[in-house]
């Protein structure tokens, strides 16, 4: 088999990544993506130190693919139209690059510094459209917890096929952010009630 010229980290973590999306990132082997690349195996440990590796580098690349697909959500907007454009471009992304998505759920070990920052990342994206709401440190991690949960979990479940019902999905969506909406706005006001009085 012939190699491929200009095979490189980041090409085989492209290949990966369009593999993972495809069959799952449970069936990602180095021989599909050698394979998919014209490679032989041994000739991926020019570039990555085995499958661990080369997820970790999934991870790392998901990550700042979704950070990216957030910051262009909210681009140009603010307070809750900010908020519902960034859940719609999350549940876009878990259920467009369904592997990669999955490469980025576990928390980075404290010795991995690009994928913390990775992390901390999209974790900043979201605290930067969270601002105008005047939450205190621990209410905005809680909400940005929650933020995550809501695209997760509807993603996840489209992805698995898991409404069955004949109801717009999309319908359910917009009322879940709703529903999220207000309960976010509710702290808000409550964090602001202290200083209103106090005028």
């Amino acid at each position: 088999m012939a190699s491929r010229p200009g095979v490189n980290r980041t090409i085989i973590a492209q290949t990966a990544g369009e593999l993972a999306d495809q069959i799952g990132l449970e069936k990602l082997t180095l021989s599909l993506v050698a394979s998919h690349l014209g490679v032989r195996t041994p000739s991926l440990y020019n570039h990555i130190e085995g499958l661990d590796d080369l997820r970790r580098e999934l991870s790392l690349h998901g990550m700042q693919e979704l950070d990216r697909r957030l910051q262009r959500a909210a681009l140009g907007k603010a307070g809750d139209q900010a908020v519902c454009a960034m859940l719609q471009a999350y549940r876009a992304f878990a259920k467009e690059r369904p592997g990669v998505y999955a490469s980025t759920l576990h928390a980075p070990g404290n010795d991995d510094e690009p994928l913390r920052s990775a992390s901390q990342a999209i974790i900043d994206t979201v605290l930067t459209v969270l601002k105008p709401y005047n939450l205190n440190p621990d209410d905005a991690i809680h909400i940005v917890r929650g933020f995550r949960a809501i695209g997760h979990g509807f993603a996840t479940l489209e992805v698995a096929n898991a409404f069955g019902m004949a109801l717009e999905e999309e319908e359910s969506y917009h009322r879940l952010i709703a529903t999220f909406l207000l309960g976010l706005n509710r702290v808000s006001e409550s964090n602001l009630r202290p200083n209103r009085e106090q005028a």
